[in-house]
């Protein structure tokens, strides 16, 4: 374990990996984000409900384990390329975060603390235990303070970059089960796919990304809900034709 990140379950080869970038609110007690603390309650600092429903994932054998970001997405966006502005956010939704106000040396030290474990740790993951696949677990909000116009009436959304081995399956098990799912929406996994593309895409491992709605997910019943719906999801995608074919290939 690490601030960079936790992990629970126990991988395996030939199993379902779960990976949550931006699980996690906290932030360490020597950095200040010069920001209202109640906003580390908001969207801005955390996918609200995902480290509840992986919880459930990994508890019912449903996954076999996971990997979640260790502190907030306001510290380091791990769901970035290292180089881009937005690993070490200066701005979230019309909030300004003047703590990340940082220098060179500055930023490259708190990349090097967060975001490099993190990634170092699904790498390794990865190595050692293959899995058949890998759920990105991400929540988005029903509406953006930055555009009040923008409607987001999905209950979940399906991401995916160039591998959209699972993609058509996942949207199928999900619109099965009633839910408005979005293909590529509330946004697309051809912009913002910056983990999976690094360690699913580059090792030919299939994945999903799930994006669940936010205000779906924020007590506890609705976290079993959803937490059942992917258990079901997960079930039928490891039986996919797609998926059979990868493991023989």
């Amino acid at each position: 374990m690490s601030e960079a990140w936790r992990a629970f379950g126990t991988p395996r080869a030939g199993g379902i990996l779960l990976i949550g970038d931006h699980a996690s609110n906290h932030v360490p007690g020597d950095i200040d984000l010069g920001i209202d603390p109640a906003l580390l309650n908001e969207h801005i600092a955390v996918d609200i409900g995902v480290a509840e429903v992986a919880a459930l994932l990994v508890g019912s054998g449903a996954v076999d384990a996971a990997i979640l970001g260790g502190v907030s997405r306001l510290v380091a966006d791990c769901n970035r390329d290292a180089d881009a502005p937005g690993a070490v956010p200066i701005a979230s939704d019309g909030h300004a975060i003047p703590g990340n106000a940082l220098n060179h040396a500055e930023r490259e030290a708190r990349l090097a603390r967060f975001f490099h474990p993190y990634h170092a740790q699904i790498a390794a993951t990865l190595a050692a235990h293959r899995p058949a696949f890998i759920l990105s677990l991400h929540s988005f909000t029903p509406s953006l303070a930055s555009d009040p116009e923008q409607q987001r009436p999905w209950h979940v959304g399906v991401l995916y970059n160039e591998d959209d081995r699972l993609a058509a399956p996942a949207i199928a098990a999900l619109e099965a089960e009633g839910l408005n799912v979005g293909d590529q929406l509330p946004y697309s996994g051809k912009l913002l796919n910056a983990t999976m593309n690094r360690h699913a895409e580059a090792n030919a491992i299939p994945y999903v990304g799930i994006e669940m709605r936010q205000d779906l997910v924020g007590e506890a019943a609705g976290q079993g809900r959803f937490a059942d719906i992917l258990a079901r999801m997960c079930a039928k995608l490891a039986l996919s034709a797609p998926l059979e074919a990868c493991r023989g290939a």
